[in-house]
């Protein structure tokens, strides 16, 4: 991962992600979104989730139309504004952020090795009360 920073897009992987979402059709973002956290949900505990930057971020876009969920404003987000994201991203979100957070996810490996492990995951338990708390169907 190259990361620069702590936040969820202050990493190569993340930022190309946000160009990713930028270059979808309007009716298809919500799916580019999908894709990654469904891809990270999906992860068994056992297996080695190897990836989930693009998950971070993903949940990060659908946090921010959530109630008090803070707005995406990092340069290495969209530029375009997202459409309204269906309700059923939010609980696949806290899914996939749960995974993340769990045993065998790399992200949480490599900020545990950079000495930043406790600042990272107060950044996923931020984004994972506003996704939990909003109504999810």
């Amino acid at each position: 991962m190259g990361a620069w920073d702590i936040g969820h897009f202050d990493n190569d992987t993340a930022a190309d992600f946000g160009g990713r979402v930028d270059d979808a059709e309007p009716e298809k973002k919500a799916d580019v979104l999908r894709a990654v956290l469904t891809a990270a949900a999906g992860t068994a505990p056992q297996d080695y989730l190897d990836s989930g930057e693009e998950a971070v971020a993903a949940a990060a876009l659908v946090a921010a139309q959530c109630p008090g969920g803070e707005p995406v404003t990092t340069a290495y987000g969209p530029k375009d504004p997202l459409p309204p994201l269906p309700a059923d991203l939010r609980p696949l979100a806290v899914r996939a952020l749960d995974r993340l957070t769990g045993p065998n996810a790399e992200p949480l490996d490599l900020w545990a090795d950079a000495g930043a492990e406790t600042e990272w995951l107060a950044g996923i338990a931020a984004l994972r009360a506003v996704l939990a708390a909003a109504p999810g169907e």
